[in-house]
């Protein structure tokens, strides 16, 4: 398993650990781990999932206005050395 989805399961493992089930999913170049924030936690509850986000390469919540919260991290996977790094426009 690459390094970016252990490291996404192990961010998922602790959402969910703390209340929060969390969904992961793969992409072309980063896996992503999302889960729905209940509208009511603690301080000590908040500081531990953003202890557990803080180990993704970003992270956010998106809030609606129908009070829905869901918070997001992006774990990238690695970059190839050599070759068509960037696409196209970015080659060496």
């Amino acid at each position: 398993m690459p390094a970016s989805e252990v490291r996404a399961a192990a961010i998922a493992a602790r959402l969910s650990g703390l209340g929060l089930p969390a969904r992961v999913e793969e992409h072309e170049q980063h896996t992503s781990v999302e889960a729905a924030v209940p509208e009511s936690l603690s301080a000590d509850l908040w500081r531990e999932v953003l202890e557990a986000v803080a180990e993704a390469d970003r992270f956010g919540l998106l809030a609606t206005s129908l009070n829905d919260r869901t918070l997001w991290a992006v774990v990238r996977k690695a970059v190839p050395a050599t070759g068509d790094v960037g696409g196209p426009s970015h080659q060496r």
